[in-house]
């Protein structure tokens, strides 16, 4: 198994390669050289089998015994880890739909179900290698402290967490920067999560500093992270009779591209409903054809205020038939222009898979608050907006799944507001409040970024 750029000009690399690479050296994203496909006997596994038999296939220069460890190392429940075996769990709330809770992990977030896993894998990989990296990553919120959590004790790595400065929930910002760890640092950037990103893929550009630095990314431009959240798609599509819709809230693509995947490896995946918040460029696009960004709103769902959707670029490469020269120029506009039109036979084979809906902050309050009264499940505000645009479409979807991205506490202003109910954090975050901050404020600068970490490794 190798992996090529989506921009045509990078050699090939195994999974580990790509693991401590992150980005392509030609700025583009890694995808399979070709899609292996799922063995048959896939129904009735439990969630660490699914795993196994999904990155045996990914990751197959990772010694068997090896993966096996590290997945029960990752996987079974402990208290500084998963609350539940089975990891992420099926809900059903009615006939049609249920939601899979991808919150049980350290952090709360979905984020954790690749991330602890990755953490290991940088540490597997460092001990082996006797290495030390820099990991360097952009959240909108979540992403972080998953980040942190999972790779604080990786063995050699120093990690640099880059979030928008004042444009994340209280609970996702104090669960950075109350991390005491010397080799963590967090870093509120004055600008939008779109800065953040920008910031991380200069520094991924830049090869003398890359080299200097040893620069690793956690962000879903890794694709070990996408290849650990195909796991979740393909473990639930087998728990049904039929193809199965998966609704995924997304901004950066990242998850939602998992479940692509993983329809691509065999999985049952029937369609796919991409939910946006007010920041809707990707709904926007699977209406019109046209790739255009616009100002970064603050919203109600912050992990989804993002106008540049990474991840995008490896579906645009399949929909192109993986002509990375064009890929490249789509790209190149994009930065130059915000803008970029996909010609009508590209976008009929992602409409042929996507369907997309939008969900402003109104909406999102009456969707927590129909959940509630319909079924008595709490939402956060990012898994509202996949049922308000699930509720919009449901009488042509089918079997559905909600996915649950974030526990309710996390953002329990917007909850409160919708329901008059302020959900409690878990017993392991309760002292969360009480905890010292510690975070370092710079500019939307990609060399003051950069100044910023040579004074630290």
């Amino acid at each position: 198994m190798k992996y090529i750029s989506t921009r045509g000009g990078s050699q090939p690399l195994d999974f580990t390669g790509v693991l401590m690479a992150g980005l392509a050296p030609d700025g583009g994203l890694y995808v399979p050289e070709t899609w292996p496909r799922l063995p048959a006997g896939m129904a009735g596994k439990t969630y660490q089998e699914t795993a196994e038999a999904v990155l045996s296939l990914l990751a197959p220069d990772i010694p068997v015994d090896d993966l096996k460890a590290l997945l029960a190392d990752t996987y079974t429940p402990r208290p500084d880890g998963f609350s539940t075996q089975e990891v992420t769990p099926l809900k059903k709330l009615d006939n049609q739909l249920s939601v899979l809770e991808l919150f049980h992990g350290p952090t709360i977030a979905f984020k954790d179900v690749a991330l602890q896993f990755l953490g290991r894998l940088f540490d597997h990989t460092l001990r082996k290698s006797e290495k030390s990296i820099t990991i360097l990553g952009a959240t909108s919120g979540d992403t972080g402290s998953a980040a942190i959590e999972g790779c604080r004790h990786a063995a050699g790595a120093e990690i640099f967490i880059l979030y928008p400065d004042g444009r994340t929930s209280d609970v996702q910002r104090r669960q950075m920067t109350t991390v005491d760890a010397p080799n963590v640092h967090t870093i509120a950037i004055q600008g939008s999560f779109d800065d953040c990103q920008a910031i991380v893929k200069k520094c991924f550009n830049d090869s003398e500093f890359r080299a200097r630095t040893a620069l690793s990314a956690v962000n879903s431009i890794n694709w070990a992270r996408i290849a650990a959240q195909i796991v979740y798609y393909v473990h639930t599509a087998y728990k049904y009779r039929e193809p199965v819709t998966f609704v995924v809230p997304t901004g950066n693509f990242g998850n939602v591209y998992a479940a692509y995947a993983a329809r691509a490896m065999g999985a049952p995946v029937a369609r796919l409903v991409v939910a946006s918040n007010r920041n809707d460029i990707l709904s926007r696009f699977l209406q019109t054809g046209s790739m255009t960004a616009r100002t970064v709103e603050p919203s109600l769902s912050p992990s989804m205020d993002i106008q540049v959707s990474s991840n995008f670029e490896r579906l645009l490469f399949e929909a192109v038939g993986r002509d990375g020269k064009r890929v490249e120029a789509f790209m190149d506009a994009f930065a130059a222009q915000g803008h970029y039109e996909v010609p009508p036979a590209a976008m009929k084979s992602i409409r042929d898979v996507f369907i997309g809906g939008t969900c402003d902050d109104d909406q999102t309050l009456a969707a927590i608050k129909q959940a509630q009264n319909s079924y008595g499940y709490l939402l956060d505000p990012h898994t509202a907006v996949g049922f308000a645009v699930y509720d919009r479409l449901k009488d042509s979807l089918g079997p559905s799944v909600l996915i649950a991205t974030a526990h309710p506490a996390k953002f329990p202003d917007a909850v409160e507001r919708a329901t008059g109910m302020r959900p409690a954090l878990p017993p392991h975050l309760a002292d969360l409040f009480d905890r010292s901050e510690h975070y370092d404020v710079l500019p939307a600068d990609a060399q003051a970024v950069q100044a910023f970490i040579l004074g630290k490794i």
